[in-house]
Parts: structure tokens; sequence; C-alpha cells
């Protein structure tokens, strides 16, 4: 076999000698097969080990600006994992996200929708339900909640990782709200108290049930920890990094002392105040105090949940119960046809053909 020498001088030739799979060095892993197991890990949820829940929100029909405002701000309280900028179309039907769901590990579909009494916000669970249909009585966009707060503080990092689950008031509580919260628990992707970092916890999705007018109020916060007995122009001095104008000041300690400067410190609330297990920036340390503050940033909802099917968007009913009463209210009555025809509306597309789907 022919021999050539290279650059250092040295023999080469096509001997096995190397650190491949015949030599005797060690086998390295491909980059192709390291990559789709860390896509396969980053599918896990690392508490439960079941798969991290997704979620598509979407509507049926059409929408006013105010309610297709309201959708976007679902896609980012669902953020990171939903697609915050899914494209509808007309021909798109039911079917269509169904059927992508899958490959795409779809477990929740949160679908709004506008029939004639007021809007109506569907949970349901991927590919086979139940689907739960909410009336929104009231709700508010994170826009309002924003023009309505003297400082709004929404900044984009708080949606790199999933917001805290908070349930109240579902304690004690019977079939359908029993399996609602276990519906709530599983939305997002779970969390181990002792070893969550705590700079990933920087939202929270509060659901709160009000068991004497049957209504969830849907609540969406910031969290922000500030260190107890440090003044607001300390913190924003360590926290920007930045040189502080001074110019009409005669000393330095003008700036944290004078009056009506930015020297007032904020009441601290004992009940407030949490000893950090671990550091979560350069203010808030685990040696300090600090003090947590929750800021709401929408949207916010009131919901009343009217129907609980066993399939998706389909199936029998399993909320109301079906009673067979003489003389019953013709509010009621009505209700219930609306709902029939809006499911009507949205499981058409099974009886689509293939051909129709593709045009």
């Amino acid at each position: 076999m022919a021999r050539v020498r290279n650059k250092n001088g040295r023999r080469g030739g096509g001997g096995g000698g190397g650190k491949g799979k015949g030599g005797g060095g060690k086998w390295k892993m491909p980059a192709s097969v390291a990559r789709k197991q860390q896509a396969a890990m980053a599918n896990v949820d690392q508490v439960s080990g079941a798969r991290i829940p997704k979620s598509f929100v979407f509507s049926r029909g059409k929408l006013p600006s105010t309610l297709r405002h309201l959708q976007q701000d679902l896609r980012k309280v669902m953020l990171p994992y939903t697609a915050l900028n899914l494209k509808e179309k007309k021909r798109n039907n039911l079917k269509d996200f169904i059927n992508v769901s899958g490959p795409l590990g779809v477990t929740h579909f949160m679908i709004l929708t506008n029939p004639k009494s007021s809007p109506h916000l569907r949970l349901a669970t991927t590919p086979q339900g139940p689907t739960y249909t909410f009336q929104i009585k009231e709700y508010a966009l994170a826009a309002d909640i924003a023009n309505s707060q003297k400082r709004p503080r929404c900044p984009p990092e708080i949606f790199k990782n999933s917001p805290l689950t908070v349930l109240g008031g579902f304690g004690g509580l019977d079939k359908p709200y029993k399996s609602l919260v276990e519906f709530f628990k599983y939305i997002v992707p779970s969390v181990d108290p002792a070893t969550v970092k705590l700079s990933t916890c920087q939202r929270i999705l509060l659901l709160q049930f009000d068991k004497e007018k049957e209504i969830i109020d849907f609540r969406h916060y910031s969290i922000k920890l500030q260190p107890v007995g440090v003044t607001r122009k300390i913190r924003k001095l360590m926290q920007n990094n930045q040189v502080p104008d001074l110019r009409e000041l005669k000393d330095v300690s003008d700036y944290v002392t004078k009056a009506g400067y930015g020297s007032e410190s904020e009441a601290d609330d004992e009940a407030a105040t949490v000893n950090l297990a671990s550091d979560v920036d350069k203010l808030n340390r685990a040696s300090r105090k600090s003090a947590v503050r929750l800021q709401e940033i929408g949207p916010r909802m009131t919901l009343h949940l009217v129907k609980v099917e066993s399939g998706l968007c389909s199936g029998a009913v399993l909320y109301p119960e079906p009673v067979a009463k003489e003389g019953a209210e013709e509010e009621g009555k009505d209700v219930d046809e609306e709902i029939g025809q809006e499911d009507e509306d949205l499981m058409d597309s099974y009886d689509d053909s293939e051909d129709e789907s593709e045009e």
C-alpha cells in the first residue's frame, strides 16, 4: 500500500490504527444521534416522566377584534409550549388541528367561539377528550390591565418558562369539577419544589372558584422579588449597571438620602417576605430576605362551566346530567340548543371528504 509523508514528516496510510470504530480509542456518539436524544429529553417532563404538555390556542368562526386580542393573550399565557404565531385559515377545520397535534406532541386545545349569547372557551384534551365548555361572562385584555396600572411591568423574559398554576376553592367538589382540577394540573409542566430553579418561577396562573356563584376567576400575574431594606434607587443602580445622573447633587450620599429623590423605601410586609433557598439574581440572595410582589399582567376572565363532553367536542354529555323534567326553563333550553348547534359547526369537518380538505 502506498504511503505518503504528511507535513510533520510522519508516514500515514490506510491502516485502522485511528480512534474510529476499528481503533483503540473511545467511540463518540454521532452528532445526529445526540441531537435526537436531546430533542426527546426536551419533550419529557422531568418531574412526572410524561410528555410535556403543549397546546394550540385557536378559534372557530368569526371573532370580533377584541376576542382576537384575547386569543393572542391566551397564547402568551401558555408560552413557551404553544404556537404563538399559529396561522388559521378559513378552510381549516377541527380535523386539521387534530391531525397535526399528534406529530407535534400537542396535548391540549383552547378554542374560542362567539355564539349569539356570549363568547365561549373550550378546553379539550387531545386526541380523545374530554371537553369543557365555559361561558366567558366577563374579560379584560392584557392591554386593558396595563393601561389601568401606574407602572405596568411585563418584561419579555418572563415568558421563557411556563407559569405556576395555583388553584383555589376547588376542594371538596364533586364531578365535573373534580376532573376539571386534574385538567388544570396537567395543562402546564409539573414543578418539583425541591429542585426547581427559583429564577424560572416568574409567572402565576391563578384559577379561583367561587362556590356560591359557580364561576372561575382566571388571573395571570408576574412575580417580582425585591430585597428587604434596600431603597428603590439602590435597586435600580444594581440592576441597570449604569452610572446615575449626579449633576444636581453635591454629594453621592444625597442620591440615597435626599427626600423626594428616590430615597423612599417601600413598606415591607412580614407576611410577604420569604427566605430564598438559592440565589436568584444579584439583589435577591439566599442570605437575604426578599419580598414577593405580584403584579397582574392579564388577561382576566370570569368563566362559567356550561357543558362537559366525554370526547373532543363530541361524545356523551357528562355535565349537566340529562334529566327528564316537564316544564324546563326556556332559558336553559336556549343555551342547550345554542351549544348543540356550536358542536355541529365544530364537528362538521368529519363528514367532509379528503379532497375538500386538501383544496
